[in-house]
């Protein structure tokens, strides 16, 4: 099966308040339910009060990332027999986080 990534910048979301609320709660029953359906990989959202480092081959720390490499909001990684089933699994985190979702497909890796 291959794994897909499921994600949305945080900009994306325009929910507020109530409906904010609403979509953690419907988000979070969407992973529920990818969990007992065994295609759960990992989910989560993006820290972005803890600003990203760049950590080079001598381990050495800079606060400057690539260029354009921000990233902010959620994602979800699941495991999947076909894209047409991603694209479902996307369309059901898009409408519960009330906003459209990027999805891509990750390169197959035997070791993974």
């Amino acid at each position: 099966m291959t794994k897909y990534l499921i994600s949305f910048p945080a900009e994306a979301m325009v929910a507020t308040g109530e409906q904010l609320v609403a979509a953690g709660i419907d988000s979070r029953a969407v992973i529920e339910e990818a969990k007992a359906a065994g295609i759960y990989v990992f989910a989560g959202g993006i820290n972005e009060p803890v600003a990203p480092v760049l950590v080079a081959e001598d381990g050495s720390v800079s606060g400057e990332i690539y260029p354009g490499s921000r990233l902010t909001g959620g994602f979800a990684v699941l495991e999947l027999p076909s894209r047409e089933e991603a694209v479902t699994w996307a369309a059901k985190l898009a409408q519960a986080c009330r906003c459209a979702q990027e999805l891509r497909e990750f390169m197959y890796d035997p070791a993974s």
